[in-house]
Order: C-alpha cells, then sequence, then structure tokens
C-alpha cells in the first residue's frame, strides 16, 4: 500500500494536462493567436455551447455504467459553457483569469461546501433532473473536478493558445517557466505545512483523522473532497486536491510537458506521429477505455491491462487517422459544432432568410 513511482509523478497530472490542452484548443478555434471579434465571435460561442452541451450529455450518459472510475465529461462540458464568454479575450486577460480561477476559487469551494449537499458518484440525467442542486453544486464545487476551480485550467490552456506556439523561443519560455511555476508551487506548499506549522495545524482542527489518515489524504488525494475543517489544507498539493496549490503545480508541470513536446517534435516526428494520432480522436479513446474499465478487462493484472489499452489505441488511432481522420465522437460533435457556427454567420450574411 505504498505510492508508486508512476503514482507519485503522474498522479493528477494527467487530467490537468487534459483540461490545460483542451483550453488551448478552444483558442486555436476562436482565432488562435488573434481572437475573433463581431459576428465570428458570436458563431464561435454558439458551437461552443453546442459543443459543451453534448459533451456534458455524453458524461451524464455514460455514468449509467458502472466502472471504477470518476468520469470528468460531464465536468468538461460544464467547463466549455462556462468559457463561452471568455472566448474574446487576450492572452494577458486569460492568464489573469487563470490566476483568478486558481486562488479565489478552491477559497470559494472551501468556504461553501458545508453548505451544500453532498455529491453522489459520478452524476447522470437522472441526477440532475430528480436533483438540480446536488447536481448543479457537484458540477461546480463539490465533485471531483470542481468546475469553478478548473475554469484555472481552461483559462490558463487557451492563454497558451493565443502564442504563437511555432516558434522556438515560446515553447522555450513554457518548458521553463512551467518548471519553475511547478517547483515554486511545490515549495511553497513544503513550506508551509513544514516550518511555518501547516501539517500541525491540520492535525489539531482534524481530531477526526489520525496522523497516518491525513498523510494517506496528502499521497492519494482526498476521498472525493478535503476536508474544511483548517484552512491550511488549502496549501496541500495532494492529488485532485483543487487546492491553489495543486492547481499552480498542475499548471506549471501541464505548459512545461507542452513546451518539451513542442520543442521535440521536429526532432522526433516519427516516435510522436503515432501519440499525434491518438490526440485526434481523445474523446473517443477515452469513452472507449471507461467502457473497458466497466467490464473489469485484465483488472488482476492492471499493468497487462494498461499495455494492452494502450497499445490498442494507438493502433486504432493510426489506421483511423489514415483512413477516415477525425475519430467517430469527435466528427458528430464537429459536425453539430460547425453546423452551429455556420448557420449564425450565415444568418448574419441573410438576415431574412
Amino acid at each position: 500500500f505504498e505510492p508508486t513511482l508512476s503514482w507519485l509523478l503522474f498522479a493528477g497530472k494527467s487530467a490537468a494536462l487534459f483540461a490545460v490542452l483542451a483550453g488551448v484548443t478552444l483558442a486555436l478555434t476562436s482565432g488562435g493567436r488573434r481572437p475573433v471579434r463581431g459576428r465570428a465571435l458570436t458563431a464561435a460561442r454558439a458551437s461552443l455551447a453546442v459543443r459543451g452541451l453534448l459533451i456534458l450529455g455524453l458524461g451524464l450518459t455514460i455514468a449509467y455504467v458502472d466502472m471504477p472510475a470518476y468520469i470528468i465529461l460531464a465536468y468538461y462540458g460544464v467547463m466549455f459553457l462556462l468559457a463561452i464568454p471568455l472566448l474574446g479575450l487576450s492572452f494577458r486577460q486569460l492568464a489573469a483569469a487563470a490566476l483568478a480561477f486558481a486562488l479565489a476559487g478552491p477559497i470559494i469551494m472551501q468556504a461553501l461546501r458545508d453548505g451544500l449537499p453532498l455529491p453522489g458518484y459520478d452524476p447522470t440525467f437522472s441526477t440532475a433532473i430528480a436533483d438540480p442542486g446536488v447536481f448543479t453544486s457537484q458540477m461546480l464545487l463539490t465533485g471531483v473536478y470542481p468546475a469553478l476551480p478548473w475554469m484555472a485550467y481552461i483559462c490558463a490552456g487557451m492563454a497558451v493558445g493565443r502564442l504563437n506556439l511555432r516558434v522556438a523561443r515560446i515553447q522555450v519560455r513554457l518548458l521553463i517557466g512551467g518548471a519553475g511555476l511547478a517547483l515554486g508551487a511545490w515549495l511553497i506548499s513544503i513550506l508551509a505545512l513544514g516550518p511555518l506549522g501547516g501539517l500541525n495545524a491540520i492535525e489539531a482542527a482534524t481530531p477526526s483523522l489520525s496522523a497516518e489518515a491525513i498523510n494517506d489524504i496528502l499521497i492519494w488525494g482526498p476521498e472525493p473532497t478535503l476536508p474544511t475543517s483548517s484552512w491550511w489544507w488549502l496549501t496541500v498539493v495532494a492529488p485532485h486536491s483543487s487546492t491553489p496549490l495543486d492547481i499552480l503545480l498542475t499548471i506549471g508541470i501541464s505548459l512545461a510537458v507542452l513546451g518539451a513536446v513542442l520543442l521535440a517534435a521536429p526532432a522526433i516526428p516519427g516516435v510522436l506521429k503515432p501519440l499525434a494520432a491518438a490526440g485526434t480522436m481523445t474523446l473517443t479513446l477515452y469513452s472507449t477505455h471507461l467502457l473497458v474499465l466497466a467490464t473489469g478487462f485484465l483488472a488482476d493484472v492492471p499493468y497487462l491491462s494498461w499495455i494492452i489499452q494502450v497499445a490498442a489505441a494507438i493502433v486504432v488511432a493510426v489506421h483511423w487517422q489514415k483512413s477516415k481522420g477525425q475519430g467517430p465522437l469527435e466528427r458528430l460533435i464537429a459536425a453539430a459544432a460547425g453546423r452551429t457556427r455556420n448557420y449564425v454567420l450565415t444568418t448574419a450574411q441573410n438576415p431574412g432568410r
């Protein structure tokens, strides 16, 4: 029951990177370095609304299948909807928004959580209809991937998408700046919990948890959310804890990874090409992965299951991209979002239509 090296290195970081890349995509589809304006901005917002609703619906649907995993899709849909008014913002504005969400989001979450209903496991359409208050609070504040603080990842990614990512100087800055941000957040957490007495304060304010139980939260992350007994909890960087320092740490790692991959791409295109193919159908692969987990496929030999799933995902993605391009779920959602965008633009050009 000790954490593995892979857990220590990657737990909580991959989901954050996924969210940051989602933000990059939103920026690239709304003008890239030059945000769209006018009717084009309205069309981009309408398109994103459709995309967000469809992903939200997919997440609520797939949650009817019992599986040993928390599903992020519904939360993503809500984040996309929250990002609609942000599409026209510049790099500086988005960077400021990311910092604001990273700092204020967790504080609001901790301040309000005790007064909000307890969340369920993964929300479905039934949850949304039967208990809209529980559903809303879970999506925004009490769930595993609370949209309000997690908007920091979306905004950080959108800010990155406003940069010229083809320039090596920008790629180096992402790598070095991201690594510096991650290191700084980690060191501040160590200082706060150690010399500044944060861990002692947490133990004193949370008598219901033993020192061992608190240490387990620091290693494995909360189940599913942090206690609210002390504000010092906001200084931890446990996986999926959604504290300010955890968010800044994982944003920094995400930026560093993105910078490193962009720098490596011209040097080792053959190595990265299969991964890029998988990257064109992440929604399809993620949804399939969840369904495979639900079957219990090789659950007693998880490393073998992981190897088989990764290999199958890459092989399928490479062949699918060569023959059909986008993944099936990506194509469906892109088609609906594209039609919405075109309808708004066409209506503007032909108001009597």
